[in-house]
């Protein structure tokens, strides 16, 4: 028991006991200041997007350069206010935050010059974006033009159904003489002989018949 008793430390002192709790005294009111510090910011912030909501004559409100933790509580005041809110700038350098109301929030057009650094003007976005939809699709035009666009299916296997296979619609348009089957061409079957020729040749067809009636007759007697 002795030998335990030996390694407890020694009872602290008033002067030591009076010493910490005045620095926990300072730190609780630091804290409290900072508290304090950070609601006051934000009340501003506050009075700043109220103004801004309700005056009519504006869309759209820039603040001051702000550190991270100043422009997360603008991003949360106007998100709650329902405004959309954006960052624009350089860390450390000029980041700042941008907000409008909801019914003039930006297009990524608009977006995309504020952080060019130019002057957003919407008649001349809309001149430039009817310029490059008319160029596309003039270039989709020169290039079916030029045929390089290939069509996604085959014309004959979309349509077979309807007006036969290739290879059946190939035969029709050659019309070949088929001498497995007997079959002969339209233009095979044309009679190209003269009225003379057809004349003669029933003429000699008749002297035959005449020929053989007489070789039958002789025959039987």
């Amino acid at each position: 028991m002795g030998s335990m008793d030996s390694h407890k430390p020694p009872p602290a002192s008033a002067k030591e006991k009076e010493l910490k709790k005045k620095q926990l005294e300072i730190t609780k009111k630091r804290e409290e200041n900072e508290k304090e510090k950070v609601m006051k910011f934000r009340s501003k912030i506050e009075e700043k997007i109220n103004g801004f909501i309700k005056d009519d004559n504006k869309k759209s409100f820039t603040f001051p350069i702000m550190d991270k933790y100043g422009r997360s509580i603008a991003h949360d005041v106007a998100e709650i206010a329902g405004l959309a809110t954006y960052s624009f700038g350089e860390e450390d350098i000029d980041r700042h935050i941008r907000i409008w109301k909801k019914e003039f929030a930006p297009c990524e057009r608009e977006l995309a010059a504020i952080r060019r650094g130019e002057v957003w003007d919407p008649i001349a976005a809309r001149k430039k974006a009817a310029e490059e939809e008319w160029n596309e699709k003039l270039e989709i035009e020169r290039a079916r033009t030029a045929n390089k666009i290939q069509p996604k299916t085959n014309y004959h296997q979309k349509y077979e159904h309807l007006i036969g296979t290739e290879s059946a619609l190939e035969g029709a348009r050659k019309t070949e003489t088929n001498k497995q089957y007997g079959m002969v061409s339209s233009e095979s079957k044309k009679d190209r002989r003269t009225v003379e020729q057809i004349q003669e040749e029933m003429k000699a067809r008749k002297r035959q018949k005449v020929e053989h009636a007489g070789d039958d007759e002789s025959g039987l007697s």
